[in-house]
């Protein structure tokens, strides 16, 4: 693999800072099931609808997630379904295994 540019590094780096929190990542694994509405989305983090569409917002603009409104609901979906895998190498690495064979 060629190494990455500047602009790769930087909209990687984007992306690994969208989901780098807690609610952002229980957000995006419950994504992986299908699109969700902004309210239930809600009530799964538990915060304020405040919070949480800042959350949305971040991973938007970083490319992780697409929206719809319908009517008067945003639906979001991920944008991409490699996720999970990601996130199964990410618990491979975070558990102490080897990251060789990881991805």
């Amino acid at each position: 693999m060629p190494l990455a540019t500047a602009n790769t590094s930087e909209r990687r780096s984007a992306v690994i800072k969208a989901l780098g929190h807690p609610s952002r990542l229980l957000i995006a694994e419950s994504l992986m099931n299908g699109e969700q509405c902004v309210c239930d989305l809600k009530e799964l983090v538990g915060s304020d609808m405040s919070t949480v569409s800042k959350h949305l917002s971040l991973m938007r603009e970083a490319g992780v997630l697409n929206c719809e409104k319908r009517g008067l609901n945003i639906y979001y979906s991920l944008a991409c379904d490699c996720l999970g895998e990601f996130l199964r190498c990410v618990d491979k690495l975070a558990c102490g295994g080897n990251k060789n064979t990881c991805c």
